[in-house]
């Protein structure tokens, strides 16, 4: 099923391909035969990775991964071929990592017993930014790192892991944060002591995220520990309060950070500063208006008018050239990725398997809607990328990393290996 799905995908990518060439140039690409065959070499290569290392993974999962990944590499060629280029060496780069990924985690217990190792490790990510001659300011957010001519986002691998170590601490602890048994004036919570390290991590990272301006990784991170705090403990009570507090943070933050009151105004009204700081939200609004409902055809879109528009704006473009509908299709494609993770977190009886899953899946969609819906304006926009879509080396290794993982945990339930031989003797003893 894997095999048919890809080659399903690699006739997507590659037609896709050839008529955004067609569109911007009226001839068909000279290099569509080294193409496809470099596509197929990597489609092989991370679908035989699967089938040795992970035989009983979703199936799934690698497809619309690639499908995503290679859409978002046709419209980086369409809009920069210099830019293609750097994007088809880290797909490279990516697939690599998620093969080494599969190969060196076996079984997920050892991510488990690795927890304060990996949560360390998570934390000196975050810090590496704000390290005077090691980080880089780019575009007033302090998020990268430059090691000679080399630079690359930490905080994309932070996440990967404090969801492990939110995931191993909160499992161990989840009895503990289900029994209120501390008093605090007319009401009964959990004992702080068994919060405290989880929440040192997290304060941590926010305030770390606040210091390097970069507001949609600290609502990424806030989210995770929210979201694997309530599965954890099923208790809608830190939901109901973690909302709270958010929505209290998110007052303070827009009536004290001038860069928050901006996004927040563009937001509202791009149009009263439509050539100053309104002017990408603008932009895209009208791409996507002149998309309509099926396009205007790729290589067909009006490139160059909005800034950026490879990394934070490529849904635009995508609306544009592919109207509602290829816009809706990658909107299911990735509804598709997220109902793969989640059945994986519900198939997994082991509970830091499940925990874990669904931190990783709870990741890799919040991403995806937090900038998708900061460019239709359904919210205030953040600045991050599109997993798999939009152009950038870190972000394409750390998801790439993070599917692998996924793939590893979807193994991982019980119609593994090692109870596959069993259900069959019982299966026969029963027709017997």
């Amino acid at each position: 099923m894997e095999a048919g799905l890809l080659a399903l995908v690699a006739l997507v990518v590659v037609g896709a391909y050839t008529l955004a060439s067609l569109g911007t140039a009226s001839r068909i690409p000279a290099n569509i035969g080294p193409f496809f065959a470099g596509m197929l070499c990597l489609f092989v290569v991370a679908h035989l990775a699967v089938r040795k290392l992970a035989p009983h993974a979703d199936p799934f999962l690698l497809p619309l991964v690639v499908l995503l990944n290679g859409l978002g590499y046709v419209f980086i060629a369409r809009l920069d071929s210099k830019l293609a280029g750097q994007q088809l060496g880290w797909t490279a780069l990516g697939v690599l990592a998620f093969c080494v990924t599969l190969g060196f985690v076996r079984r997920v217990r050892f991510l488990e017993r690795s927890r304060y190792t990996v949560g360390l490790l998570g934390v000196v990510l975050l810090v590496l930014p704000l390290i005077p001659g090691v980080g880089r300011e780019i575009n007033g957010s302090r998020i990268w790192v430059g090691i000679g001519p080399v630079r690359f986002q930490p905080g994309e691998f932070a996440k990967i892991a404090l969801a492990i170590f939110f995931a191993a601490y909160l499992v161990e602890h989840r009895e503990l944060l289900r029994t209120a048994t501390f008093k605090l004036g007319p009401f009964r919570t959990p004992d702080p002591k068994h919060l405290a390290p989880v929440l040192v991590a997290w304060g941590f990272a926010m305030m770390v995220m606040m210091f390097q301006r970069d507001l949609g990784s600290a609502l990424l991170f806030y989210m995770l520990f929210l979201g694997v705090l309530w599965v954890a403990t099923e208790r809608v009570s830190y939901l109901i309060v973690g909302l709270g507090l958010f929505s209290g943070g998110a007052y303070l933050s827009w009536m004290y950070f001038s860069h928050v009151q901006t996004r927040v105004a563009m937001w509202l009204n791009p149009w009263s500063d439509a050539q100053g700081k309104g002017f990408q939200i603008v932009q895209s609004s009208y791409a996507l208006a002149w998309g309509g409902v099926s396009g205007s055809g790729l290589g067909r879109g009006i490139a160059g008018r909005i800034p950026y528009q490879e990394t934070d704006f490529i849904f635009a473009i995508i609306g544009e050239e592919l109207g509602l509908a290829g816009a809706t299709a990658v909107l299911v494609a990735f509804l598709l990725l997220i109902g793969s993770g989640m059945r994986s977190s519900l198939r997994n009886t082991d509970p830091f398997a499940k925990l874990l899953a669904f931190g990783l899946t709870l990741l890799l969609g919040f991403q995806a809607f937090l900038i998708m819906g900061g460019v239709i304006r359904l919210l205030p926009l953040t600045g991050v990328t599109l997993p798999f879509v939009s152009y950038g080396g870190s972000s394409l290794l750390a998801n790439w990393t993070l599917v692998a993982l996924l793939v590893r945990l979807s193994d991982s339930h019980p119609l593994s290996r090692e109870n596959e031989g069993e259900e069959l003797t019982t299966v026969l003893s029963v027709k017997a």
